[in-house]
């Protein structure tokens, strides 16, 4: 049975139903499924899946605009219940704070980061789109996370990265922090030259690069 709604989700997200990968999130919290693999083995597997086939040129943006707004009514029914699980496992991993840079709304890749280190036992705060850059150092002074998760979709905005992290150097914040950068223009290479601690391209290698910086502190 788990097999078999874990393709469903899969294919709730390549379909870009809406409708039904919120049923199926739904069943997976009435049937007591694993959050982790829901998240893994389900719809993680089509907005994943959805992403190659749209840089092989196979699918085009409508579609995968309607994946995203799939996984986005999946992640609203199942990142409350992610967070409880955690919470319920015991003390935090860790404080990590996301946010996507100024001057870019895309927030489908960030929720799903969101939801996956939720998923993991991490406390994740996140500030949402478009973030100015002294928006997101006043809270990385208030909070004191572990991690610093910067998203830009958009090469105009990948800048916003390098600024946030020259403006944390500037108030003394930057050695309390790791900071990990992502999004589609963003490189391993762009991570060097700004001097990120860390890049990832998807969910679960994000979620992995967390671990080992917070083990490394």
């Amino acid at each position: 049975m788990g097999t078999e709604m874990f393709e469903a989700m899969r294919n709730s997200i390549l379909d870009g139903d809406e409708e039904l990968a919120k049923e199926l999130a739904e069943s997976a919290l009435h049937e007591n499924l694993d959050l982790t693999s829901v998240m893994n083995d389900g719809f993680l597997r089509g907005i994943q899946e959805m992403g190659e086939l749209y840089q092989a040129g196979e699918y085009f943006l409508p579609e995968l605009v309607c994946a995203a707004d799939a996984m986005k009514a999946a992640l609203e029914i199942l990142t409350p219940a992610l967070k409880s699980s955690s919470n319920h496992a015991g003390m935090s991993k860790g404080q990590v704070v996301l946010a996507t840079v100024a001057g870019d709304v895309h927030d489908i890749g960030k929720k799903i980061v969101a939801a996956m280190l939720t998923a993991g036992g991490y406390d994740v705060y996140d500030l949402g789109v478009d973030v100015p850059v002294e928006k997101i150092v006043e809270i990385v002074a208030e909070r004191k996370p572990d991690v610093l998760g910067l998203s830009a979709l958009l090469t105009t905005t990948m800048q916003e990265q390098k600024n946030t992290i020259a403006l944390l150097e500037n108030r003394g914040l930057r050695n309390q922090v790791k900071v990990i950068v992502g999004g589609a223009p963003v490189s391993s290479r762009w991570a060097e030259l700004i001097h990120a601690d860390g890049y990832s391209d998807n969910a679960i290698d994000a979620v992995k690069l967390v671990t080992r910086l917070i083990s490394e502190r």
